[in-house]
């Protein structure tokens, strides 16, 4: 059960990231860099966006398995 609910807030975690801050993080740090082309650009933000994703997945992973943990102890069903 527990890994259930991890795997839940992991999931919630990742699209909160995705829709909320992605987006704004992965522009911001474009734009702190200068670039020669504008793949170099697209590839800086896109490597940016896919960082941010993944540490809401781990965020949330890391709730969900906190609050998965009482769970572990609950008598399963026969």
């Amino acid at each position: 059960m527990r890994y259930l609910v991890a795997i839940l807030f992991a999931i919630v975690g990742a699209a909160l990231a995705m829709h909320f801050l992605s987006g704004p993080v992965s522009n911001w740090v474009a734009l702190q860099f200068k670039f020669e082309s504008s793949d170099e650009a697209e590839n800086i933000n896109q490597l940016a966006f896919m960082a941010v994703n993944l540490a809401g997945l781990i965020v949330g992973w890391t709730i969900g398995w906190a609050i998965g943990t009482p769970l572990r102890d609950m008598p399963r069903s026969k």
